[in-house]
């Protein structure tokens, strides 16, 4: 699945608008808990979440994780989106909640997984 399809799939805005939304996303992770994130160790993976702060941001990078949602209508601020360009990672708003917009990845196809 593409970012693009990502998008479209949750009815998402696009707040970074530089990004490449042809990269494919292989898996997905739904947490607010970054300590959670950190135990997933999946590459090409999109982060689900509604923890809104630059730490979002910095887990996703360390985890190689290229594309992050934020869920129920949260929008990071400048700073965080500035953040996530300077490391290549696309980032959607949703107006979904967490549990509606993981079930929709599941239901096009995208699976999570643990290490």
């Amino acid at each position: 699945m593409t970012i693009k399809q990502v998008m479209e799939t949750l009815d998402a805005e696009l707040l970074t608008p530089e990004a490449d939304l042809t990269r494919e996303v292989h898996a997905a992770c739904g947490s607010d808990m970054m300590s959670d994130v950190l135990a997933y160790v999946k590459d090409q993976a999109v982060l689900v979440t509604g923890l809104n702060n630059p730490q979002v941001v910095r887990t996703a990078d360390m985890m190689d994780m290229i594309c992050i949602v934020f869920v129920r209508g949260k929008k990071p601020d400048g700073a965080i989106l500035q953040l996530a360009v300077d490391r290549g990672i696309a980032v959607l708003a949703t107006k979904l909640p967490m549990f509606a917009a993981c079930g929709l990845l599941y239901e096009k196809g995208l699976r999570g997984g643990m290490a």
